[in-house]
């Protein structure tokens, strides 16, 4: 069976800067693959990188066999392939409800208004916050607003989910809640591709982590083996609690 998603030999410079080098690895259906790296390592780019918002330098990459190398991203979403953002970009001026319908008619089902209507209750309803359909979602919290980029990207129905630190800024109850609508959603037949800066947390969820550093692969495997990986802990010196995460988290 071929891979879900198939990075190869990607590449990507910004001026004289190295974001991105010959970086490939492939994911499985049903798969948590977790993305870490020290700040500045290329994790966002990546993922920019994989649903079109940049073109690569170099590089191909593969989703279910077809090749989206810089397809633009409506057209990644429509072929399965959904996400949220390190810093959350709902449309403000709309209701709650109304950002998720437009994520449930322009993912990979392509539905029409009354059934993306339906997705986008399911998906509001899979993060909690179906009681706040008609919020606007310039009123939410930061929590909400971080539930809320997580459901327009379910809305979507993707095959394969992008998780950029959605994690990052919650309190220890929202961080616990969040995990568990994490662990619904993979156990829906979603893959997750995440990046998360919570060790303990990614360890955790991950069957696998792929480790960063200077935009090429340091380190790949089983989330113990990571952990215990020298170049891994030797990335990460300038943080000296990081180590002891690693540790700690892994299953």
């Amino acid at each position: 069976m071929s891979a879900l998603l198939e990075v190869v030999a990607l590449g990507k410079y910004f001026g004289g800067v190295r974001a991105v080098q010959s970086l490939s690895f492939k994911m499985k259906e049903g798969e948590i693959l977790g993305l870490i790296g020290p700040n500045g390592a290329g994790k966002s780019t990546v993922f920019n990188l994989i649903n079109g918002v940049i073109a690569p330098d170099a590089g191909r990459v593969l989703f279910r066999g077809a090749d989206i190398t810089a397809a633009p991203p409506y057209r990644v979403a429509r072929e399965g392939l959904a996400r949220t953002h390190q810093i959350v970009q709902p449309f403000m001026t709309l209701s709650v409800f109304e950002n998720c319908i437009v994520g449930a008619c322009f993912g990979r089902e392509n539905l029409p208004l009354a059934r993306g209507r339906e997705a986008a209750r399911e998906a509001l309803a899979m993060v909690g916050l179906e009681d706040r359909l008609d919020a606007p979602a310039s009123q939410l919290t930061i929590a909400g607003k971080k539930r809320l980029e997580l459901a327009r990207a379910l809305s979507a129905r993707p095959t394969l989910l992008l998780l950029d630190e959605v994690l990052a800024g919650l309190n220890p109850t929202e961080v616990e809640y969040m995990i568990g609508v994490i662990r619904a959603i993979r156990a829906r037949g979603i893959s997750i591709l995440m990046i998360e800066h919570l060790m303990q947390a990614i360890m955790n969820l991950s069957d696998r982590i792929l480790v960063l550093n200077s935009g090429m692969r340091l380190c790949e495997g089983l989330p113990a083996e990571v952990a215990a990986d020298p170049a891994v802990i030797e990335a990460y010196l300038g943080d000296p609690h990081l180590a002891d995460s690693l540790r700690a988290g892994a299953p």
